[in-house]
């Protein structure tokens, strides 16, 4: 699954830890969202969407 964080993440000047610190999640889980590692939850890609003002659709896309 494609994402959009780092781009609105660096948009924001935000590191990871404080992205991270947002979401209640570790910096390491951002950081595997970010490059594809992992895929996060439905609750936590709610969150995030929460987080950046916009719809999940947005944020994520498949391959």
């Amino acid at each position: 699954m494609n994402n959009r964080l780092r781009v609105l993440r660096a948009e924001r000047k935000w590191s990871q830890q404080d992205l991270a610190d947002r979401l209640e999640v570790s910096r390491q889980s951002v950081n595997a969202i970010e490059t594809g590692k992992y895929d996060p939850s439905l609750p936590l890609a709610f969150r995030i969407a929460d987080v950046f003002g916009m719809p999940i659709e947005e944020l994520f896309q498949r391959d």
